[in-house]
């Protein structure tokens, strides 16, 4: 009977303190792993995103002769419906407001668009890109903050032009913001959509830079020089 009681006996207030202890140990290490493979998928998905609006710029650009977005309305009006199903590929798996397939004024949209594209409020060609491949077209557009927060609003620099803008000129990410990085790997990368549309992972410090590498040559904001 003694025996049997033995073996029956519940756990001590300690030993119940022990397991706790382990696995809250247990989960310290196994926490940021997961919050990196949590964050790699986001990064994943957001240069998915903007691959899909690379893709849909080309389309657009095919049927408009080569002529980027007009600046009577928005560039993601002229991209849905025809060019981009759904209005949820253009906000960024980084983005954490509330989602909504209604349209533009209810949807978040993460992404800007450089509004160097519009030399006097204008449209102009694609072809007029001098470096397509170092020229940024798309990006994240974050606003001010220390945190990843994002504009969500249609913003520019170019009078009479409505575009949801990334900084030009700027070493932000919003005309006039104070963005501190990027949205990924401790703020420290960003994805970006190249004027020849293909998409690359740049560090902030690089996403941030306004000097061109050859003296006399657009840097990576401005179409061609000179300019507007």
């Amino acid at each position: 009977m003694a025996r049997n009681s033995y073996f029956s006996r519940a756990f001590t207030l300690i030993e119940v303190m022990v397991v706790l202890a382990i696995i809250v140990i247990m989960m310290a290490m196994v926490y940021p792993a997961y919050t990196t493979i949590s964050e790699r998928a986001k990064a994943t998905k957001d240069m998915n995103n903007l691959r899909q609006i690379g893709l849909a710029t080309q389309m657009y650009l095919n049927d408009n002769d080569g002529v980027l977005f007009s600046p009577a309305t928005t560039w993601m009006s002229q991209l849905k419906p025809k060019y981009f199903s759904a209005w949820g590929g253009l906000k960024s798996a980084f983005d954490k407001r509330a989602s909504s397939e209604a349209g533009t004024a209810a949807t978040p949209v993460s992404y800007g668009v450089n509004p160097n594209i519009y030399p006097g409020g204008a449209a102009m060609l694609a072809t007029k890109i001098t470096k397509p491949t170092g020229f940024i077209l798309f990006a994240p557009a974050l606003a001010s903050g220390a945190t990843v927060t994002f504009q969500g609003t249609a913003i520019s620099t170019v009078p009479g032009v409505t575009v949801l803008g990334i900084g030009g000129n700027t070493a932000t990410s919003t005309p006039g913001g104070n963005a501190t990085g990027g949205t990924h790997s401790s703020r420290q990368r960003t994805n970006a959509l190249f004027g020849d549309l293909h998409c690359e992972a740049m560090t902030w410090t690089a996403f941030a830079n306004t000097t061109a590498a050859v003296p006399g040559e657009p840097d990576q904001w401005t179409p061609y020089v000179p300019y507007p």
